[in-house]
């Protein structure tokens, strides 16, 4: 499941950032949302922002858009995350990296971890 960019004006905080900085707060902030488990390269690891020595795994960026793969839990491990199905997460996701980022993101859900409960 792939949630497509929204249009997206760069703020002034954004432009600042350089990529190194805007990706790694990108990956931190998309794993904190409720449902994410953890970021994915994609099917061969090739979704990254590769950095000196290191790389933000699941996190692509360029000045024109950017793209965050996800793994997701489901069925979610809580109540509030129960009531949000996989495009509400994929949505959630979208609008902290895009808000970061200051481009547009498509979100690609790359795949779902079961967690043994109904």
């Amino acid at each position: 499941m792939t949630v497509p960019p929204e249009d997206v004006a760069p703020d002034d905080v954004a432009r600042e950032m350089d990529s190194a900085e805007r990706a790694e707060r990108i990956a931190h902030a998309v794993l904190s949302v409720l449902g994410v488990v953890r970021l994915d390269g994609g099917r061969f690891g090739e979704v990254a922002t590769y950095l000196p020595g290191r790389r933000v795994t699941g996190v692509s960026l360029d000045d024109e858009s950017g793209e965050v793969h996800i793994v997701v839990a489901w069925p979610a491990t809580d109540e509030l995350a129960r009531s949000l199905d996989l495009l509400a997460t994929a949505e959630n996701v979208r609008a902290v990296a895009q808000e970061i980022a200051g481009v547009p993101i498509t979100v690609t859900v790359e795949d779902i971890v079961a967690t043994g409960r109904d």
